[in-house]
């Protein structure tokens, strides 16, 4: 299987401990998401003037806009500590029940991927949540027994990529729901002159704006592609870095203008070259690109689809005119017309409807 993207990469520790560094400690550091932040501090300032632990949090979003972040920042004005752990590690009760009786008062829990909860864990934190107890059940059958535990008043902070997921029940029991918005580049480039400055570095105005162009609208990208123009520059004795510094740098990594990386090149590619642009089923094209089918469908497709590159409908996917023309195609004749009669005629079986379907809509 092919590298993966810079801009979709698993991080090593010593990038997770840069990016950590690089963190807004405070609501006033943090850059963009102005509704969120504003409505957010409302909420704390409200709850320090009570003398009160703050209402349960959910923050819900793409990846990368700094839902995490926010959650620290949480801790930090409530002036609480801090629990962190993750939905798809709490696969049961007991799981949550040892979590929760560990918890101090005022404590802020974080818990990422919420919706990755397993069912029985989503039950007892309703009741969590509400009434700070849970009930712990000792034995099996008949002569099962109800332990109520109670616990001490902490903050849920929760976070999700899918909110769609969450049940009703859950996501009515939070007292204020975030949702994060991509960014746009003026913002990235605040985000970047802030971690430009952590870094030392030295990049002009235009610097910025290169690197925010390609940041595909989230911070963490754009923390990412600074950190490895950061590396090109020292290689090449490169003292102040200029916009055609950072071009030639992201370049290198294969990023573009529009901060299309490989994946996302190759995925259009073969759409137009080896499918006429379409419409394929999804698991065809992940073969022509020599890619799973999750990776082409999650890692690639949402930033191609907000970009109006690439169209999903009943039949398959379909290239957009914008992707000829970014890749350098002509648009052949009828591209305008046949988009339009895949949008909107049914039929193809699941293959030519590359799985469609709510996971994939």
């Amino acid at each position: 299987m092919a590298e993966p993207s810079l801009v979709a990469a698993g991080e090593e520790p010593e990038e997770r401990a840069i990016e950590a560094a690089l963190r807004p400690k405070n609501l006033d550091d943090f850059v963009g998401q102005h509704r969120v932040r504003k409505q957010l501090s409302l909420v704390l300032q409200a709850s320090r003037m009570r003398g009160r632990t703050a209402d349960h949090v959910l923050f819900s979003g793409p990846p990368g806009l700094g839902k995490t972040t926010l959650a620290m920042i949480v801790a930090a004005e409530m002036n609480a500590p801090l629990r962190l752990s993750s939905g798809p590690a709490i696969q049961h009760a007991g799981d949550l029940a040892a979590i929760l009786s560990s918890l101090s008062e005022g404590e802020v829990l974080f818990l990422d991927e919420i919706h990755r909860m397993s069912r029985p864990a989503e039950e007892m934190l309703y009741m969590a949540m509400e009434d700070f107890r849970v009930d712990i059940v000792v034995g099996k059958g008949a002569g099962a027994t109800a332990i109520p535990l109670e616990l001490p008043p902490f903050t849920l902070v929760g976070a999700t990529t899918r909110a769609g997921l969450l049940p009703g029940p859950l996501r009515d029991r939070f007292g204020f729901t975030g949702h994060l918005e991509f960014y746009s580049v003026e913002e990235l480039e605040l985000v970047l002159r802030r971690s430009a400055g952590l870094l030392d570095l030295k990049v002009n105005s235009a610097g910025f704006a290169e690197i925010a162009g390609r940041s595909r609208g989230t911070p963490r990208i754009a923390n990412r592609l600074l950190r490895r123009v950061r590396d090109w520059a020292l290689v090449h004795g490169v003292e102040q870095i200029d916009a055609r510094a950072a071009s030639a740098a992201l370049d290198m990594y294969e990023v573009d203008k529009k901060g299309l990386d490989r994946l996302d090149r190759a995925v259009l590619d073969a759409l137009i070259t080896k499918f006429g642009g379409g419409p394929v089923g999804l698991s065809t094209l992940a073969i022509a690109v020599g890619e799973e089918t999750e990776t082409v469908e999650t890692v690639a497709e949402p930033f191609l689809v907000r970009e109006g590159l690439l169209g999903r409908t009943p039949r398959g996917r379909i290239a957009m005119a914008p992707a000829w023309t970014h890749l350098g195609y002509a648009i052949p004749s009828g591209v305008f017309a046949q988009e339009q009669l895949d949008l909107f005629e049914p039929g193809g079986d699941a293959e030519a409807a590359g799985n469609w379907g709510p996971e994939s809509q």
